[in-house]
């Protein structure tokens, strides 16, 4: 946000994180217009300039998940590349159970079409308000994902997202040597874990119950029975879980109160 000519507290900032991580948990992606709601409204910082700082970090998010897939795939190439072939049949198999090339097309030629009618609307009905709205909320998304050309930082903003994914990936790997029967695995096991696991955060609330299920899937062909695999997978999830419950809802009562006692302090 500094580039863009604003520097939040970082109390406030830490809050808003903690909160929208918190509100993720029931709704998938509600905690994004969360942590713009209060940013905007403690800080002073247009919302739709926010969205495009939160664009950019789920970018990077990712950039960094797809280099993970990779590195899985480097290290444990006859695990991963096999799964993920797997997926990618079942999601595209036709009734006959063969894959079917015709729905990755349609999804494509969908999307395709989907942009041009949007194009066009926009320009034939550009008097309209919502219209107004989402091209000054276009603008605010672009104008944050150009802010990160403009970080005055730049190694500093890449050694904190290695740093980030390389606390994900010792995580799982100390989650992993926690429990009976999991507790030998290598930390190529627990790369190859996190990023099929990430999966589950995406495609679920919170990653309840898909986690589990995808980090499971992962030791299973790493000659851990399932049910181990599962089992472990549900207690990383749910100390994720816990962490980000307590911490976010500790996050909601303090946020007015700290703002209100710098309120008071200004004066």
């Amino acid at each position: 946000m500094q580039p863009m000519g604003y520097a939040p507290s970082i109390p406030n900032t830490f809050f808003a994180v903690m909160i929208g991580y918190l509100a993720n948990l029931a709704v998938p992606r509600l905690g994004e217009v969360l942590k713009c709601t209060v940013l905007a409204r403690y800080e002073k910082v247009p919302a739709e300039k926010l969205v495009g700082t939160i664009v950019v970090e789920r970018a990077i998010d990712v950039i960094c998940l797809g280099l993970l897939f990779l590195l899985a795939f480097i290290t444990q190439y006859d695990v991963v590349g096999d799964y993920a072939r797997q997926i990618f049949e079942q999601l595209f198999k036709n009734k006959n159970g063969h894959l079917s090339y015709w729905k990755a097309v349609s999804v494509l030629v969908f999307l395709f079409i989907a942009f041009i009618a949007l194009k066009v609307w926009f320009k034939q009905f550009s008097h309209l308000k919502i219209v107004i709205f989402l091209k000054r909320m276009i603008r605010g998304v672009w104008e944050g994902l150009i802010s990160v050309l403009k970080l005055k930082q730049k190694g500093l903003f890449i050694l904190y997202t290695i740093g980030i994914w390389s606390m994900y990936t010792l995580g799982t790997w100390v989650g992993l040597m926690a429990t009976q029967g999991t507790e030998n695995l290598s930390i190529t096991v627990a790369i190859s874990a996190l990023a099929f696991a990430s999966i589950g955060m995406i495609v679920t609330p919170g990653g309840i119950g898909a986690y589990a299920y995808f980090l499971a899937k992962v030791l299973e062909r790493n000659d851990i029975p399932f049910e181990i695999g599962f089992a472990n997978g549900t207690l990383q999830w749910f100390a994720q879980f816990l962490i980000v419950v307590v911490v976010g809802f500790i996050s909601m009562g303090i946020l007015p109160w700290y703002n209100k006692k710098n309120r008071a302090a200004s004066f």
